[in-house]
């Protein structure tokens, strides 16, 4: 039976779905758990447990078969991509409230984005994404540990709610059209939000490299 449904495209198979062939569920969800664990592991370096963020990554898949609407919804692809990520980003986000995690306890501006940067596919330090276009060497890049402890309160102090989401996603390696989806913003605002972000951790570096 697997056989037979991968000669239809998942659209296809949401519309047989919703025709009664329940088994195109397991087959949905075996297809797409490399994608969860792909995404749950991006946003470890968030906070929260791995496990239970594959858990909600399978509970947003199951949403997007449940809710995906061919008419609405551009490919089941983007769709499910979009649920999984807004599932596990609201788990991370009701884990750290839980455990009152301040935001410089898991930010680590060595720590790295991942290979959806758009930096030629390696990883890169986040010191390193910020000065992009700054004109300053690697050796003027070296940032001790009082400094970068300055550039954590600076996030903690001067970035808006909605700027520290931003960057939350940011850091594991989503492009700001793809943050937007996850937030439920528009592009614009959200480019223009990692903009300041970047803008004003320029700001502390700029000031610390003099």
């Amino acid at each position: 039976m697997k056989e037979d449904y991968q000669q239809y495209s998942d659209e296809e198979l949401m519309i047989q779905l919703r025709d009664g062939d329940t088994g195109i569920m397991d087959f949905i969800m075996n297809k797409y758990k490399n994608l969860v664990r792909s995404k749950a592991k991006s946003m470890y370096i968030l906070g929260a447990d791995g496990d239970d963020l594959i858990q909600e990554g399978m509970i947003g898949l199951f949403k997007a078969v449940r809710d995906f609407d061919s008419g609405r919804d551009a490919s089941f692809f983007t769709f499910a991509d979009l649920c999984i990520s807004r599932q596990i980003y609201t788990a991370v986000q009701a884990s750290r409230r839980q455990k009152h995690i301040p935001l410089n306890t898991y930010i680590s501006l060595y720590e790295t984005a991942r290979e959806n940067s758009g930096l030629n596919g390696e990883d890169t330090a986040l010191v390193d994404i910020l000065m992009l276009g700054s004109g300053q060497s690697p050796e003027e890049l070296v940032i001790d540990k009082e400094n970068v402890e300055q550039l954590e309160r600076t996030i903690e102090k001067e970035l808006s709610g909605f700027e520290k989401q931003v960057l939350d996603l940011y850091l594991t390696g989503m492009k700001y059209t793809q943050i937007a989806r996850v937030l439920g913003r528009d592009e614009k605002s959200t480019d223009n939000a990692l903009q300041r972000i970047k803008s004003k951790l320029r700001k502390v570096i700029d000031k610390d490299i003099q």
